[in-house]
Order: structure tokens, then sequence, then C-alpha cells
């Protein structure tokens, strides 16, 4: 299957861009939206995204075959990942969703279509409209294509046209995504447009900002803060700086009966697209009080990190990162050597495909990433909480193991530590459609209300 060249992604890696020409796809993704998509109302919208996600996990869609077969070259992930990756994300997107995500953001799932009123406003005698921007930009970071995915949705939702650009390398999965969008509904495809350059291209960002009246933007917080400020005044904006996520396991869950599904949790979690997402675990931080738990967990979720790497194994990397890899592991095989009751590591022989690395020192530790994962015991919360205090402002996700009668307190704590998303091990990089990204509206930084009151 070869793919036609219906976006400036399809074009050839020597081909150049500029900003006449980002301009000129601007102008004509607005009158195509005009044409095609402002006239759409949700439930069509929203029969489009079910249909299309249920294509994407047939086996037999040709997009699908045409990811898993030649998108190991493209993104570096193995065609297990990509799979994985795919499932989860593609079952999110059914109506059900859908509908949800519109009436959380909203208050109803008409109120792009028509004047309506939620339960709040009709007791104020108000009804309000919410209208998408007529061209969103996506500035989108790394090699995970989630953060593309759910970007377009959002526009399709908001009827907005849309300029996806991703980074050098990033483009190959949410361009299979645009192209099966685009051979289901030809004039839907038109809205949107996909492209990729290094960051820092200040022309071509230029010149797509201008045509902009609203962008979204994910990546370190310098690259963000450059989007932010290189933004015209009338332009809304939402930005999602750098991010880390981290898992806890209380000694109780982890002594009980279901301690080998959360070692396989565990795994789960740093094997989902290689650990390269913002909500990948760095650290798996376990209640221990000498007795040894977290000793264990970190040999038994060695044990697994090695059998998930016979079954699904990590993508390619550079040279580069797998000597940075190498270094790091051997900084701990010397520490090991010399004081082994504080700190233990376990890795892949003859390769860099997965680490673990038992340390007993609470500090957060950022991870190499690419399956790396640090296991730290702490006696309580507050010993975990005062290790992570470094990255409080920028924790994302927090993995938690628990049993019932725990959890409560357990998330309270969390939550008014700062943490914005607390989930079951096993689902840090498979968040629901519904998650409100850093702890912020999805759709509220986008739209524009109109109240009417009467």
């Amino acid at each position: 299957m070869t793919l036609p060249n219906y976006y400036l992604a399809d074009l050839p890696p020597e081909a150049e861009l500029s900003p006449l020409m980002v301009t000129e796809t601007c102008l004509a993704l607005k009158r195509n939206r005009t044409q095609y998509l402002a006239v759409r109302d949700t439930p069509s919208i929203l029969r489009t995204l079910v249909r299309t996600a249920d294509d994407w996990l047939s086996d037999d869609y040709p997009f699908r075959k045409l990811a898993l077969k030649e998108g190991p070259a493209h993104t570096g992930f193995s065609a297990h990942t990509i799979a994985t990756g795919l499932d989860n994300f593609f079952r999110q997107l059914t109506g059900e969703n859908l509908e949800a995500l519109l009436a959380q953001e909203l208050g109803t799932i008409q109120r792009l279509d028509a004047f309506s009123a939620s339960n709040s406003d009709g007791r104020t005698r108000r009804m309000a409209l919410a209208t998408g921007p007529e061209l969103l930009g996506h500035i989108t970071a790394g090699s995970v294509p989630n953060p593309a995915f759910t970007a377009i949705v959002l526009g399709l939702l908001t009827r907005s046209a849309q300029f996806i650009k991703c980074a050098r390398g990033g483009a190959y999965l949410p361009r299979l995504f645009l192209h099966s969008l685009y051979g289901s509904e030809p004039k839907l495809g038109a809205c949107i447009e996909i492209a990729e350059w290094r960051g820092g291209s200040g022309e071509l960002e230029k010149a797509l900002f201008a045509q902009c009246d609203g962008v979204t933007a994910t990546g370190s917080d310098e690259s963000v803060e450059a989007v932010r400020r290189a933004l015209p005044p009338r332009a809304r904006f939402a930005g999602y700086g750098h991010q880390v996520s981290f898992g806890y396991v209380t000694r109780e869950a982890i002594s009980g009966w279901r301690a080998k599904k959360l070692i396989a949790a565990a795994a789960a979690d740093v094997v989902a697209w290689d650990q390269l997402g913002c909500l990948s675990p760095h650290v798996f931080y376990v209640e221990d009080n000498s007795v040894g738990f977290a000793l264990h967990f970190a040999g038994q979720l060695a044990e697994e990190l090695a059998r998930r790497e016979a079954a699904e194994p990590r993508g390619k990397i550079s040279t580069e990162t797998a000597a940075h890899i190498a270094a790091r592991r051997a900084i701990y095989e010397v520490r090991a050597a010399h004081a082994p009751e504080q700190t233990r590591h376990w890795c892949s022989p003859d390769s860099t495909a997965w680490t673990v690395v038992f340390e007993s020192d609470a500090r957060f530790a950022l991870s190499c990433l690419n399956r790396f994962i640090y296991v730290k015991p702490v006696f309580d919360v507050a010993e975990a909480l005062r290790g992570a205090d470094p990255v409080r402002d920028h924790t994302s996700t927090v993995g938690l193991a628990a049993q019932e009668h725990e959890m409560e307190g357990l998330v309270k704590q969390f939550s008014r530590w700062g943490a914005t998303r607390l989930c079951p091990l096993g689902q840090m990089q498979n968040p629901p459609l519904t998650w409100r990204h850093d702890g912020r509206a999805l759709l509220g930084d986008l739209v524009r209300w109109t109240d009417w009151e009467q």
C-alpha cells in the first residue's frame, strides 16, 4: 500500500517547505472548513470518529497493517508496541466516551450545535453556545502518537480546521490516521494538514501562527514557552510542558494474593511506548519496613521485563542513547559492588533492552527511559512525597497499587500534594478519553463561549 500525496508530510524528505506554502495551506484549510466542516453537526462527527476507530481495531484494516509493517522503521517502536498502543487509544473512541467528554467539558453534548442549557444554566435563565477556533495549530513533540491523535479528535469535535506540526520523525502514525479519515471522508480530510520540521524553524512557525486563532503545544518547558511568546495576542493557547510520572505500591498490596498481577501491571507501564511518554513511570516507590518487599518487587519486575522483552521487544534506539544507558548502568554496578544493601541492579544481557535499579535513597531519580526503571523503598506515603518533592510541579500521573481500604486515604494525600491524575498500576500510559490533561479542561482552553441571557 502506497500513500498518496495528500499532506505536506507525504512529500519526500528532500522537499523544502516555505513560509508561503504554509500560509497558502492554512488559507485553503479555512476555506475547506467553511464548506465541509463548519456545517457538520455533532452526531455526524461522532459517527465518523467511531467508525474510523472501529476500522483501526480490525486486524485486516489496510492502514493498521501498514502501521505494523512499516511503523517500526519510521518510529523506532516494535510492531507489538505499536499494536498495543493503537488498540488502547482507539478502544477509547466510542460514542459513549465521546458524548461523556462533550458533557464533561461543555455541559451538554449539543453545546457546539445550538444554544443549550445545562442544569446550572437553566437555574439562571441562561443558554450558551460554544464555538471552536477557525484554525487550530498543534505543535507536537516526540514519537509517541497519542498527543497528536487526541489533538485531531478534539479539533474535529470543535469543527476547527487543523494544522499539525510534528517533530522530525514523529509524523508517521498521525499521518496514517489522517489518511484513514481522508479515505472514508475526503472532504473532512481536506480540513486537516500535517507536516514535520525541526523545532525553532522561526519563519515557518511565524507563518503558521499568523493564521491560527488557537494553538496547542506539547514538549519541553522551554519549547512550549517559546511557542507562547511567538503567538499573536488574539490566539488562544494551551501549552503542556515537561511532565514526569511515578508509581506507588503499598506493603499490603505487594504482600497480598494480587502480587503477581501487580508486577505484571508495573511492567506494562514500563513497556508501554517504551517508557517514552510523560505518563510513563520513572520510579516505583514501594512501602517497606525492613522485610524486603521493595527488593523482592525489583527482582520480580526484572524477571517480568525479561519475559516481556522476549514477547514484545523494545524498539531500536540510537547509538548515543544506548551509550547513555550503558554509562548509567555502570554507575549502579559500581555502587552495588560496594554497598549491595543499598543498591542492586538487574539488566538485560548483551543489550540495553531493560534495566531495573533498586536504590535505598528515596530521592526521585529521572530515568534514562527506554525501559529503565528505579525501585525505591519508603516507609510510607510521606517519605515518598518528600523524595518526589523536586518534581512536584512537574508530576502528571501517579500509578497506585493498594488494598481497597487504603485507597481513599492515599488519593487524598497525593491530590493535596499536587498530582493531577491517579490511576491503577498498569494504566499509566492508557488514560481515558475524558482525562483532564495536567488537571485542565481539554476543550475549555479552545472554545469561545457565547451566553444568551433570557
